[in-house]
């Protein structure tokens, strides 16, 4: 996979969580993933398909996705879990989104599905494609997440 992939992806992910959380997000240099574990305890993952076929993914460690979901709902969460997994579907959803547009203007047109969350520690994302995965650290004021996308 090309690391220009890795460019749309970083900058929906800095353009959506300024939008809907007030984060500045510095994104790390990518790197090829070597096993499945999550890189945090809330992961929320989208199939795509259309050109390629794939998996993406965005896994954040708890203090962080509480983080994000208060300043989503201004701090009016009522249950955590429903409210985390909620909203770390819409981000990861909008991440995707935006994503996908940016990866339109290189000439790969996708779907995505709808996202699915998993919550706990020490999960693994299997990925709906052979290749490794390319991982992309994060860091904001909220704490470290990491988006991971694969494609065939």
């Amino acid at each position: 996979m090309s690391p220009d992939l890795a460019k749309p992806f970083i900058n929906a992910t800095r353009h959506v969580l300024s939008a809907t959380a007030d984060l500045d997000v510095v994104a790390g240099p990518p790197y090829v993933k070597k096993d499945k574990l999550a890189c945090g305890c809330v992961s929320a993952l989208i199939g795509i398909t259309g050109d390629k076929k794939g998996t993406f993914c965005i896994s954040f460690d708890k203090n962080t996705a509480v983080h994000i979901v208060r300043h989503m709902l201004g701090d009016s969460i009522e249950d955590i879990v429903q409210d985390v997994q909620d909203a770390m579907g819409e981000i990861t959803n909008m991440i995707s989104g935006h994503a996908r547009v940016g990866l339109v203007n290189m000439g790969l047109k996708l779907q995505g599905s709808t996202p699915s969350v998993i919550m706990g520690d020490n999960h693994s994302i299997s990925y709906r494609a052979s290749a490794q995965a390319i991982a992309i650290p994060f860091s904001c004021q909220a704490g470290k997440f990491t988006l991971e996308f694969c494609f065939d």
